[in-house]
């Protein structure tokens, strides 16, 4: 990540970034500057807009009027990631926050930082030249700075986890990948089960078992001294998914790297609780798999039995996901006794269908747990819209041969009630959040930049910061 700091001084020698508002510039600026940007500025524009404002002769050279609509924190996040975007790689920059807030100070750096992103090993060159924020009381908003570095280095990583191409990434690597994160930060411990350790784990075992890279489940802790609140997090983590038996198109496989995008949040947003030393103590769950096409995967029909000793009768294999997070989540609550347990996972295509792609699927029967999650995704970004979960619907699971079956063709919400049956007692603290469409986009629009989007690590560093003691 490149370098942003403080200070209470303009350099007219950098490049500026002037924020505009409905009502014009909502800097403290000087009067010839401050009157030729008031000529030109278009203020209806929407927020993460930036127009160019070159200066020939004159300092600063060039200015950028970005734009941050109601000026609330979303808008000042929009502006800075169109500020990242527009600023050549190379070229120091200032950006004039004016009488700054601290929503202000956290929105402008997490924008500046996610629009920036560039996935680690892509060829482009990342941005290295160094942004300052200009405002006045700089040590007021230190901890906003903080705040939004290590909620971005976060997504940061999250993204190039799931950009990370299947060639090189498999339940291996990954576990590799954190389990190296995790022993940079004091406090996290790590365990890694695989073979034998797996006997009860049936679902990730008969996912992963036709692939030669074999699965293994990663258990991460935060346990700080003081924490009052267990909260327990588990991440689907399919590193590539060619729907096995029950194979997909070309079309519907191509981007399947992504298939691990809920571990890949859980696991950064447990590493952000670490680095700002939340005062809550996280278990999180990464099941980690490849379901692949071979002689020994598992079939259409298979009967497989899960952690808490239940059966499930596979009828699809391109709905692996449950299977791998139903073991885990049933571990969690038979062993883990957590006080709130959520799930994030990219699911199903018909989240999407439902709620296109700007939108996740909140799952979950406790109006708490779900309340708080909304409020924490919508103050980080990341929205998500509450689905039904209709009892009724439960016969529809019904299997003639094992407790239920894995994939009904009919009725809404059937993914989540599978999974709501593997949450035992804690299915009244329990929220599952289906990120199928939102972890991934095609264009480069606000803080988003194309391919993985780290979704849900802004929303979990939010909602952890609130539950902290």
């Amino acid at each position: 990540m490149y370098p942003i700091r403080l200070t209470d001084r303009l350099d007219d020698e950098r490049t500026r970034i002037v924020p505009i508002g409905a009502s014009g510039p909502l800097s403290h600026l000087d009067g010839a500057l401050g009157a030729e940007i008031a000529a030109l500025a278009d203020t209806d524009q929407p927020a993460g807009t930036i127009q160019m404002f070159p200066r020939p002769l004159r300092s600063p050279a060039l200015v950028l009027l970005a734009h941050v609509g109601a000026g609330d924190e979303a808008g000042w996040r929009a502006a800075g990631a169109g500020a990242a975007r527009a600023l050549p790689d190379d070229e120091p920059a200032q950006f004039d926050l004016g009488p700054a807030s601290a929503e202000a100070v956290r929105g402008a750096a997490e924008g500046l930082w996610l629009g920036g992103y560039r996935y680690r090993d892509a060829r482009e060159e990342p941005r290295t030249a160094e942004v300052e924020l200009v405002t006045g009381g700089v040590e007021a908003y230190g901890e906003s700075l903080a705040l939004a570095r290590t909620t971005a280095h976060a997504t940061w990583l999250a993204r190039d986890l799931t950009n990370t191409p299947p060639s090189l990434k498999n339940p291996d690597w990954f576990a590799e990948e954190i389990s190296g994160a995790s022993a940079k930060r004091a406090g996290v411990g790590v365990r890694v089960r695989t073979g034998d350790e797996l006997a009860r784990f049936g679902g990730l075992r008969a996912v992963g078992g036709g692939s030669k890279f074999k699965p293994c489940l990663v258990e991460m802790v935060w346990d700080p001294p003081g924490a009052t609140t267990h909260v327990v997090l588990v991440g689907k983590g399919i590193t590539f998914d060619s729907g096995g038996i029950s194979i997909k198109t070309r079309e519907g496989m191509k981007r399947m790297k992504n298939d691990m995008a809920g571990a890949a949040a859980v696991a950064a947003a447990t590493l952000a609780a670490a680095d700002l030393g939340l005062t809550v103590r996280v278990t999180t769950l990464l099941p980690l798999a490849e379901n692949a096409v071979s002689g020994s995967a598992y079939r259409p029909g298979d009967v497989i039995t899960h952690y808490d000793g239940s059966t499930s009768e596979s009828t699809n294999s391109d709905a692996e996901g449950r299977l791998v997070l139903a073991d885990a989540l049933a571990y969690a609550a038979a062993e883990l006794e957590p006080d709130v347990l959520i799930d994030l996972a990219t699911l199903t295509g018909a989240a999407g269908v439902a709620l296109g792609r700007s939108y996740a699927a909140l799952y979950g029967d406790d109006d708490e747990l779900t309340t708080a999650l909304t409020e924490a995704g919508e103050a980080a970004g990341e929205r998500m819209w509450r689905m039904p979960l209709h009892g009724d619907y439960r016969e529809l699971l019904r299997s003639d041969v094992a407790d239920r079956h894995s994939s009904p063709t009919h009725g809404g919400g059937m993914a989540a009630l599978f999974l709501r049956d593997f949450t035992g007692d804690r299915a009244d603290r329990w929220a599952h959040v289906d990120m199928a469409a939102t972890c991934w986009t095609e264009t480069s629009e606000l803080e988003l930049t194309r391919g993985a989007t780290g979704w849900g690590v802004r929303t979990l560093v939010r909602y952890l910061s609130t539950v902290s003691a």
